[in-house]
């Protein structure tokens, strides 16, 4: 029986040793290396912490080492905390008296090592492997150990710990082989930041299939052009990207005249898909596999997924599709009931092993977004309320709608933005829009980005044709690129800081 992530390395350090495991834009590891250095960093912890269970910090950067690191830790059987170091010191002092991490490890050279005690990673890397210790350690873990905390933000203004375990992720790149029977060949573009959970479906679906992550620089994204020829060279088959990063490509027609790639599934997630850039990615890549996921961290990365099996118009969605198997994703009303109808809104929820173990130090925190499911009192039976809405369509579709924030009384009227932001995306004029609602001065607002100014009125009008006047924003502000949050994700929180400069 597999319990626990390393095993998966393990077999593959068995199987074939010699194949490249991991590589970054300068260095590489097989499988024999990977499962070499791994022991000696979790030998290291081991000896110097004496537990289990507990949080390691890692100060990441973009090479082999952070995710060696990570494996290290789990080896030591304690859990690994990613830590941008580029992250404001106020944010990290407040993770970090959540956290109480027992060491830290620093990957690269960077201002904080100063800061804080850390151990470099070369200093890990050399230690000597201790392997009955490491059998003592495997011996004692359980499935339900955890493996990472990723943090996210808080409504507080805290971070927030989600506490992910080893059967989680497990589950998680075992559905993924159910649904995709990715081949051992697979080369999977790494674009998530380490602390960021998606960056997970590439390091464990890779351990899982025993293929190469090859970690994606940042720089290129700045460069499309460049980052195409990146993936093609490196020959990468699959990415598992945010909807703004495949946006790039799409929006530099990066593609246009790329020689062809060698991708086989492109898949996306974190924000609704613009049709516009798929339609673009379909068309230059028509041999790939398209697929939209959907899930929130809490739920380890994806709950379900939606295989694309049709070229979409401008100004429709994609469904969010079909829970991925030993999930169970279903809508639920304000009164704690199971919503099957078609187009009734509800709020997404999910039930199954895919669950986080809940907020790392936060208790009260983990029961008002993990609750037992109102359907079967009976037992304990935890579920998790997303917070996102949806509907079924009329095929039977599971559609999201926009976050439960996002929905809106404007003069009258009950409005989900996330409707009126897909009808902006369907624009030729924009680039890509999203939309805030100003409560002060009851106006909705949208902030779009575009390749030319002065066009509101154009939009304007366009959006006449295809909303209701009472959903049509009140407020256009035009960017030449859209603020992003660290994440790749649109930063809503600035751009609604943003209106109270104006």
């Amino acid at each position: 029986m597999i319990h626990n992530v390393l095993q998966l390395l393990e077999k593959n350090a068995i199987s074939d040793p010699e194949k490249i495991a991991l590589r970054d834009e300068n260095d590489s590891v097989t499988y024999r290396e990977y499962h070499e250095y791994t022991r000696r960093i979790g030998t290291y912890i081991a000896h110097r912490c004496n537990c289990r269970n507990k949080p390691v910090a890692v100060f990441i950067d973009r090479t082999i080492h952070s995710i060696m690191s990570f494996m290290g830790i789990a080896y030591s059987g304690n859990f690994y905390v990613p830590i941008d170091p580029t992250m404001p010191k106020d944010r990290i002092d407040l993770i970090f008296g959540t956290l109480n991490p027992v060491m830290i490890i620093a990957c690269g050279t960077n201002a904080l090592t100063e800061e804080y005690d850390t151990v470099p990673f070369t200093e890990a890397a050399e230690a000597k492997i201790d392997e009955l210790l490491l059998k003592t350690i495997r011996e004692d873990s359980l499935d339900v150990d955890p493996l990472y905390s990723i943090f996210t933000s808080g409504s507080t203004g805290v971070p927030k710990g989600v506490l992910t375990s080893h059967r989680s992720v497990l589950d998680l790149v075992g559905a993924f082989q159910d649904a995709f029977s990715f081949p051992k060949e697979s080369v999977f573009g790494n674009q998530a930041p380490f602390d960021f959970d998606g960056s997970n479906k590439d390091i464990y679906n890779a351990l899982n299939c025993g293929g190469t992550v090859q970690i994606v620089p940042k720089k290129y994204f700045k460069m499309p052009k460049l980052l195409v020829d990146f993936l093609r060279d490196r020959k990468v088959t699959s990415l598992i990207w945010v909807v703004s990063a495949l946006r790039i490509v799409a929006d530099f027609q990066a593609l246009d005249e790329a020689e062809p790639l060698n991708l086989e599934n492109v898949m996306f997630s974190g924000e609704v898909m613009p049709v516009k850039s798929l339609n673009y990615w379909m068309e230059h890549v028509p041999g790939a596999r398209y697929v939209n996921l959907y899930g929130p961290t809490e739920i380890t990365c994806n709950c379900s997924y939606y295989v694309v099996e049709r070229r979409y118009a401008n100004d429709e969605t994609l469904p969010i599709g079909k829970a991925f198997r030993n999930s169970r994703v279903f809508l639920m009303n304000e009164q704690g009931q199971k919503i099957t109808e078609k187009n009734q809104m509800g709020e997404i929820c999910v039930a199954g092993s895919c669950l986080a173990l809940g907020y790392w130090n936060a208790p009260e925190v983990t029961s008002r977004a993990f609750i037992n499911d109102p359907m079967v009192p009976e037992y304990s039976a935890r579920i998790y309320k997303t917070g996102d809405l949806g509907f079924y369509n009329d095929r039977n579709e599971l559609m999201f709608v926009s976050r439960k924030d996002n929905q809106v009384k404007h003069m009258g009227h009950r409005i989900e933005l996330g409707e009126i932001e897909v009808a902006l995306n369907s624009i030729d004029l924009i680039t890509i829009a999203c939309c805030v609602y100003d409560k002060e001065h009851e106006k909705i607002v949208c902030f779009y980005q575009s390749k030319e100014a002065d066009q509101e009125r154009q939009i304007a009008l366009e959006m006449m044709k295809k909303l209701p006047k009472y959903m049509c924003p009140n407020v256009y502000i035009r960017y030449d690129r859209l603020p992003m949050n660290k994440n790749g994700k649109i930063d809503r929180v600035k751009l609604k800081e943003s209106l109270k400069e104006q």
